[in-house]
């Protein structure tokens, strides 16, 4: 058996702050935010906005840094009439706070009233679904209840297939 000879290189030296005083400095940083972040979120200080999918009205969001947590999505979304359509991972719960209506998911009608909890499934290449109001012309709203890092975890796309009746893109 030949013997084999091995050098050794030297490793590179950082040349910055190691990548652990990074670490440390955002830990602290999310202390901070949790300790001196807004802790109430007043509705109508809020404005609502048209999107291709709703009317909605953003809660939290990851890109509200001045909260007092992060890795959460909250949002109402007013259905006048019925919303988009489109497709994401699901894992995530719709509380209806006023009216009533339906979700279509994967093509299968689920009715709901004020009160009731919207749960979107997990499955295999997300769930394809839309809202409908069963009263138009009637106040109709949920509000979205989804924690962001499972669904970056499960590499949750958004695919949009039909667009609001009240989207007019500017």
């Amino acid at each position: 058996m030949a013997e084999r000879e091995v050098q050794r290189t030297k490793e590179a030296e950082a040349k910055q702050a190691p990548f652990y005083e990074h670490v440390y400095a955002n830990w602290n940083l999310m202390k901070e935010k949790a300790n001196k972040g807004k802790v109430v979120i007043r509705g109508k200080e809020l404005p609502w906005e048209q999107g291709r999918q709703a009317l909605l009205k953003w809660y939290v969001h990851p890109l509200r840094e001045e909260l007092a947590i992060s890795g959460w999505l909250f949002f109402v979304q007013d259905i006048r009439t019925h919303s988009g359509r489109h497709r994401h991972q699901g894992g995530l719960a719709l509380y209806v706070v006023e009216g009533t209506g339906w979700t279509t998911v994967d093509g299968v009608r689920h009715d709901w009233e004020e009160g009731d909890l919207i749960l979107l499934p997990t499955k295999v290449r997300g769930v394809e679904h839309q809202h409908f109001n069963a009263k138009p012309g009637t106040p109709c709203k949920w509000l979205a209840i989804i924690y962001t890092p499972m669904v970056e975890a499960m590499s949750s796309e958004l695919e949009q297939k039909e667009v609001s009746p009240d989207w007019s893109h500017v």
